[in-house]
């Protein structure tokens, strides 16, 4: 969590690799290779962190990601300062 945005993953969802952001009443699915909006919206200020905040940190997300994927507990990834 940042700036009030939180940052989820979940077992066993589904490719292509992609993490949740919610802001408020907001919610953005990204792909994390490409740094996409898969679905949703998000205010542009709250978007702009969360890209900067994940372009910072895609390789620890990828892990993650493969963590989630064999049910595991994801690692915690800090936050953007």
């Amino acid at each position: 969590m940042f700036y009030g945005i939180f940052i989820q993953m979940f077992w066993g969802d589904h490719a292509p690799p992609h993490f949740h952001a919610l802001y408020g009443e907001y919610e953005v699915i990204i792909d994390i290779r490409t740094l996409e909006i898969i679905k949703g919206s998000m205010p542009r200020r709250a978007l702009a962190l969360v890209l900067e905040w994940a372009s910072m940190h895609r390789e620890e997300l990828m892990e993650d990601w493969k963590l989630c994927e064999m049910k595991q507990t994801p690692m915690k990834i800090a936050p953007l300062e």
